[in-house]
């Protein structure tokens, strides 16, 4: 009898990291005995010991917490029914915490957002800005330009004097996109991040203390965005949100010209950036 067999979290691990490539991790491959990710790369991906990661594969380790399952779980990024299985091996019952702690989406995905010629982010369930294209770093936000903790839509929004000129209905937006925010929270549950965001933003602007507090509860799927852009002037753009397959915590959102005028505004400005 193998130790796997009675190890069935270890041996399921085990399986998620021999069938990764270390390259879209950013991992050499170089001259490995076998496939997949190592321990020691896992750990890294997941900040913990190493030895603690290989002892949980072979069953040593003892009981992980839920703080490091999800770490492991964003490391290997786990598909939705993956993390639910990982933890139903390790509990027995799935995560009651629906939104995942990674921030990062797969080449495939990012592909898809550079193939389109229209403004599209991906965004978290935190409304952090994971991933964008070119048009969308020229007539949205050059997100490549910020540090990670300051993209984010909300906090963008309530404390960037440029975001908030850039609206030109800076009020209806931020009703919006706070109520949609608490929609998210809500679906995919609590979890400390949120509690986070909201105690952080509640912090520094009053405004946004006032959306929270009204309770309100708003869809996002679609709608109008109208803005006064520094360089090319007025436009507006339709918006539209699509989720993530296997990635609840993740939605695309794509921005198309709402009129000719915007089209081609915003064709002209793209070439040129």
């Amino acid at each position: 009898m193998t130790l796997l067999s009675d190890n069935p979290l270890g041996e399921f691990l085990r399986a998620r990291r021999l069938g990764l490539d270390p390259a879209s991790f950013g991992f050499m491959p170089g001259r490995r005995r076998t496939p997949g990710l190592r321990r020691e790369e896992v750990a890294q991906l997941a900040s913990i010991s190493p030895t603690w990661y290989t002892w949980l594969e072979q069953g040593r380790g003892g009981a992980p917490s839920r703080e490091v399952l999800n770490r492991i779980a964003a490391g290997l990024r786990l598909t939705s029914p993956e993390r639910d299985h990982l933890f139903i091996l390790a509990f027995g019952h799935p995560p009651e915490n629906r939104v995942s702690l990674s921030d990062s989406i797969t080449p495939r995905l990012q592909r898809v957002l550079e193939s389109l010629t229209i403004p599209a982010i991906i965004k978290t369930a935190t409304w952090d800005v994971v991933a964008w294209n070119h048009p969308a770093a020229v007539v949205l936000k050059d997100y490549g330009q910020l540090p990670p903790q300051r993209r984010n839509i909300l906090r963008l929004l309530f404390t960037d004097p440029e975001a908030r000129e850039m609206q030109e209905d800076w009020e209806g937006v931020a009703r919006l996109v706070v109520n949609a925010f608490r929609a998210d929270a809500a679906r995919l549950g609590a979890s400390a991040e949120i509690d986070r965001l909201v105690e952080e933003l509640t912090a520094q602007s009053d405004d946004f203390a006032r959306y929270w507090r009204n309770n309100d509860v708003a869809g996002h799927g679609e709608g109008v965005k109208r803005l006064r852009h520094p360089q090319i002037g007025s436009i507006a753009l339709e918006f539209s949100t699509f989720a993530v397959e296997g990635r609840p915590d993740l939605t695309m959102m794509v921005f198309n010209p709402a009129n000719a005028e915007s089209k081609a505004k915003i064709e002209h400005w793209i070439a040129s950036g």
